[in-house]
This record gives C-alpha cells, sequence and structure tokens, in this order.
C-alpha cells in the first residue's frame, strides 16, 4: 500500500470510529433524557426501563433531535416545556459525553 492509500485508510477507519462514538453517546444522551422523563411521569423499575428505550427508539426515526423532542412533548404535556426538554437533552448529552470519556 501507498503511503496516500495508507492516509487514506487511516482516516476511513477514524471517521468510523467517530460515528459509532456519536452513535454511543446519543444513545446514552438519550437513555438520560428518558430517565429524566420518566421520572416526571412517575415511572421506575421496569417501567422506566421502557421509556427509556423507547426514547431511544424515537431517536432512530428522523435525523436530528426533533423526533426525541416531539415524543417527549407529547408525553411530558403539563410536566415539562419544550425549552426544559431541549435543557435537558443538552445537560444530558454533556453528561453521556463525560461518561464515554471516563469509560475510554
Amino acid at each position: 500500500m501507498s503511503n496516500l492509500q495508507n492516509r487514506e485508510k487511516a482516516f476511513e477507519d477514524m471517521y468510523a470510529r467517530d460515528a459509532e462514538l456519536r452513535f454511543k453517546v446519543l444513545a446514552r444522551r438519550d437513555k438520560l433524557t428518558g430517565l429524566w422523563a420518566a421520572g416526571l411521569l412517575g415511572k421506575s423499575g421496569a417501567e422506566a426501563e421502557d421509556y427509556w428505550r423507547a426514547v431511544i427508539l424515537a431517536d432512530l426515526e428522523l435525523p436530528g433531535d426533533e423526533d426525541v423532542i416531539a415524543k417527549l412533548a407529547a408525553d411530558l404535556t403539563g410536566k415539562a416545556s419544550d425549552a426544559e426538554i431541549r435543557a435537558q437533552l443538552q445537560l444530558c448529552f454533556i453528561e453521556a459525553e463525560r461518561q464515554f470519556r471516563e469509560d475510554m
């Protein structure tokens, strides 16, 4: 392999690792946000686990965060505003990144 091919392969590998890490961080963010929302809804135990799994699945419907926000907003009507949901998503993203950095 030439140097150019080696560099190209290294960049492809790096991109794949970064994409996989981003997917995992977003899934962790959705889990943390789902647990927060489950608490607001009075869910615990298996119900809370089922709920955060549903939040993760909602995030797979469309690119971006709007599908998750729409699900949470519908479920949390009267319990959390759109702004609170968006702020919680951001806080949970920061926490998910921190958790992954610590695990590395």
